[in-house]
């Protein structure tokens, strides 16, 4: 066993398996982020780390800088192969995984609880993405990164969408999920009207609309799940509807390149702003 590395007990092993399941990852706000690219985004952001996992069997990898650049205080454990597999989600595992403290559980359901995060946003900088029933992980995740990049920092996930700190999520996301501010389990009919005065609320169809084009900075893109879009009600709830025109054939793009043509068109206007 290498200096500084300890070797986890029963217990631990116990209480991080239990982390495979959601259940159990809203129930501890904890969860496991695996991976080098992952768990560095994560070691540069202002989450919380509660331990390392190393894979004892894996050659290579840059375990000394991840080490060296670890908080003060963080534990590092060696796993054995078979206690890697246990925990591990990737088939070709890169033998690093955090344990990471999740955000506060969000406040009761209510319009108290509502008014709150309405009130909260009005601090936010940059346009927001309001993301309606995304079950799909590897969307979810992908939507998180390009919201990253193109500056969207605060992110709204609406009831009966995938969890945030779905394993998958977390790996498609390539660590964006920490440098952003997930809200998750909102009743988006009621958010939408009491946020609805204070940005300016944009919805996508595949349908019918205008161009995808540059917004203000008080803006809330609205997106659907890829199977299902966005219901009527929630469609007459938008200040605008956007539709991406196409010169070709295929039935319709994917959420996630859908995504990224909108999240880029929305925040185009702060681009040209800086080349100016």
């Amino acid at each position: 066993m290498q200096e500084g590395i300890a070797r986890p007990s029963q217990a631990q092993l116990k209480s991080w398996k239990k982390l495979t399941l959601e259940k159990y990852r809203r129930q501890e706000r904890t969860f496991l982020a695996e991976g080098e690219k992952v768990v560095g985004e994560l070691l540069r952001s202002n989450w919380p780390v509660k331990g390392i996992l190393l894979f004892e069997g894996m050659a290579g990898g840059n375990y000394p800088e991840i080490i060296a650049g670890l908080p003060g205080g963080v534990p590092v454990y060696g796993l054995t192969k078979r206690e890697w597999e246990t925990l591990s989600q990737d088939r070709s595992p890169e033998g690093v995984m955090a344990i990471v403290a999740g955000p506060e559980a969000p406040p009761d359901v209510g319009e108290a609880a509502g008014s709150r995060l309405v009130e909260a946003l009005e601090k936010v900088s940059g346009p927001l993405l309001l993301l309606y029933q995304v079950s799909n992980p590897n969307n979810l995740g992908a939507l998180f990164r390009t919201a990253h990049w193109f500056g969207f920092s605060t992110v709204i996930l609406s009831r009966n969408s995938c969890e945030a700190a779905n394993p998958k999520v977390v790996r498609a996301s390539m660590g964006s999920i920490f440098h952003l501010n997930v809200i998750e389990d909102v009743d988006f009919e009621e958010f939408i009207a009491d946020v609805s005065g204070r940005f300016a609320i944009v919805g996508s169809d595949v349908r019918h609309g205008v161009a995808p084009h540059p917004c203000g900075r008080r803006t809330a893109l609205l997106l659907g799940s890829e199977s299902h879009g966005l219901p009527e009600a929630l469609l007459a709830l938008t200040n605008e509807t956007w539709k991406i025109p196409g010169a070709g054939g295929g039935e319709s793009l994917s959420l996630p390149q859908a995504g990224a043509i909108m999240m880029y068109e929305c925040a185009r206007g702060g681009f040209e702003q800086q080349t100016n």
